[in-house]
């Protein structure tokens, strides 16, 4: 009998009784990590993570005012207000589909994706494809409100609009880019050097985001892709940090179904964005090369994040996985960047 979404229920029930952040605004990355654990098979180990990983948890904020259609642009970004979002989206949920909440949502938060280093929509990507793939009950319908709630508290602006009009792939974007002055700051003085550092804009701006909504999902594939490969030989830069340029462009690929068809290229656009930011504020400016992983296969290589137990390290070597699978026959250089995280994540960070 296969117990495994009620291994993921029961995680996130557990987790739902701690607040999104805790240590002054570290993210909670027990959902996220959970969901990936259970779907690469190993399930077996979540609750043992779990009992290690709550201990650096803190409760859940408590509720201040309650959020309405009327009044939820003034809470738009408040972190302190993160109770009463969640609140105001399991209420929406008892009332409509996930599916036309996220709709209509989605071009609201979309903006505000560089909030807390793009942890909400990575969140709100883990809690979708459990919605699409497990399918709906009340663990995973209140995960998803749950998510929704945090990145609207944390909805966050890059400080320069950006609007992608070029000819470039992601991947000649990505290596063209160019890094901030100070790399030794949070994302939030990161992201404010962005405006000022010469060719940041014209880079982002330069990569092509086509129409058609296959070609779409095609190139945000693709971004995930570079984005990955890139950790591979820049994650030196910030071994954590760096790992959501991948991570965040995954999780919009992952909602991609869920969406209407007419703001796949909008997500792209703005996926690729919060990618350029991290990896210019992130990225070692120069190469080194990540661990061979030749003789390692993909369940080996989650496998071993699993027991290296950082949670960054885990979802990366998620969203590697799911890179490797898509790639040619004998090209390994998605799991060598997994490697190389946990080479340069440890355990305590």
């Amino acid at each position: 009998m296969d117990t495994t979404s009620g291994t993921l229920d029961e995680a996130l029930l557990r987790l739902h009784t701690s607040g999104p952040e805790f240590k002054g605004g570290l993210s909670n990355h027990g959902p996220m990590a959970v969901e990936a654990m259970v779907r690469n098979g190993q399930a077996r180990t979540v609750h043992r993570w779990l009992d290690t990983y709550a201990n650096r948890l803190e409760g859940v904020p408590s509720a201040r005012t309650r959020i309405t259609d009327a009044n939820w642009r003034e809470a738009l970004g408040d972190s302190g207000r993160v109770t009463d979002w969640t609140a105001y989206f399991t209420d929406q949920l008892a009332e409509r589909p996930w599916r036309e909440l996220l709709a209509e949502w989605w071009t609201r938060l979309l903006p505000g994706i560089a909030g807390a280093a793009t942890h909400p929509v990575i969140r709100v990507g883990h809690a979708v494809h459990s919605l699409l793939t497990v399918g709906e009950d009340a663990a995973r319908t209140a995960e998803f409100a749950h998510a929704l709630g945090y990145w609207a508290a944390r909805h966050l602006l890059l400080p320069a609009a950006v609007h992608p009009t070029g000819s470039a792939t992601p991947a000649e974007a990505l290596a063209a880019l160019p890094r901030i002055a100070d790399q030794r700051v949070t994302p939030e003085k990161g992201y404010a050097q962005l405006p000022g550092t010469p060719g940041w804009l014209s880079t982002t701006e330069s990569l092509h985001v086509p129409d058609d909504p296959e070609a779409v999902r095609a190139g945000l594939t693709a971004l995930v892709r570079a984005a990955t490969l890139n950790y591979a030989d820049h994650g030196h830069g910030n071994g954590i940090m760096l790992v959501h340029a991948a991570t965040a462009p995954n999780a919009v690929l992952r909602t991609l179904p869920a969406l209407p068809r007419e703001l796949w290229a909008s997500s792209f656009a703005v996926a690729w964005a919060a990618a350029s930011a991290i990896t210019a504020i992130y990225a070692a400016d120069t190469p080194r090369p990540a661990p061979d992983a030749a003789s390692a296969a993909p369940e080996e290589v989650f496998e071993r994040a699993v027991a290296h137990g950082n949670e960054h390290a885990i979802k990366f070597a998620d969203t590697a996985l799911g890179v490797a699978a898509a790639s040619e026959d004998g090209d390994t250089r998605a799991l060598s960047a997994a490697l190389n995280a946990l080479a340069l994540i440890a355990e305590d960070d």
